[in-house]
């Protein structure tokens, strides 16, 4: 099983125009105590950046949220592992998904299959899959450290957790908006999900935790409140708090940042969860 402190980070909708932001980033995160910084992975490969970033850092975990197996072959993912683990070793969590064809299921197992076989091998403790349905998180509790989800409920983190067991990690993806006004907060806090709840096993997920067709196509108030953490830094930690509750081992915050700058909150979010 991955060790994976309380709280991470996520490194999204970084400026394009600064290739050293991720290092920044994990470099601050890692001063302030966060023990997990998340690069996307989107569609493409994001392993250069991966890394650069553990090279430029000294214990920080750095972790892929994700690599899709559709887009990058298993050899690069296993040789960039093996690289990384001569010189730091345990800092490269592996973090897999994004396998969309007609088969998906059997398209992780063979992946994994690959990383099992395939010398220099990944060990099933250094990867995690993203993992929303019963049957990919059944093969996160069986084929890998553990799962990954995003837009979920306290509740889902409940199910996610009885069906991972207590040898299995638990690391959930949660948008955080720093924003008091409510109109503001849930409108920011919607923008991933009018994308996300077109996405077949996001919509599927979320009629699973009991939200309607019209609730996901409108991406109203009640699916926003529910699966995301806005307000007050008192209400994001509560909230925060709740999802360790329910069964995460880690909380990883997608900072969307209000009135003041990213880093600010970065410092914040520190003081008031690893303090």
């Amino acid at each position: 099983m991955v060790t994976l402190g309380p709280v991470g980070i996520a490194a999204s909708g970084l400026s394009a125009d600064h290739p050293d932001a991720e290092i920044d980033i994990a470099r601050e995160a890692e001063a302030l105590g966060y023990s997990t910084l998340w690069l996307p992975g989107g569609q493409g490969n994001n392993l250069p950046v991966i890394s650069r970033v553990v090279r430029a850092t000294e214990h920080i975990q750095v972790a892929s949220g994700i690599l899709s197996v559709d887009v990058v072959p298993a050899r690069e993912v296993a040789q960039a592992h093996a690289d990384l683990e001569k010189s730091s070793p345990g800092r490269f969590v592996v973090g897999l998904g994004g396998a969309h064809g007609a088969r998906p299921l059997q398209t992780l197992n063979s992946y994994l299959d690959n990383l099992d076989t395939e010398a220099p091998v990944v060990p099933a403790a250094a990867r995690v899959l993203a993992a929303l349905g019963p049957a990919v998180l059944a093969l996160a509790r069986d084929r890998a450290a553990g799962a990954y989800p995003f837009l979920v409920t306290p509740e889902y983190v409940e199910g996610a957790r009885a069906t991972l067991g207590a040898n299995s990690a638990l690391a959930v993806l949660l948008s955080v908006v720093p924003e008091t006004d409510p109109t503001a907060a849930r409108a920011a806090a919607a923008e991933p999900l009018r994308f996300l709840g077109t996405v077949p096993g996001y919509r599927r997920n979320f009629l699973r935790q009991g939200f309607t067709e019209q609730q996901i196509a409108d991406v109203d108030d009640r699916l926003v409140d529910a699966v995301t953490a806005w307000g007050s830094l008192d209400a994001i930690v509560t909230r925060v708090r709740e999802y360790h509750a329910a069964g995460a081992d880690q909380v990883v915050l997608r900072i969307t940042a209000g009135n003041d700058p990213f880093e600010v909150w970065l410092r914040r979010f520190a003081e008031a969860l690893l303090t």
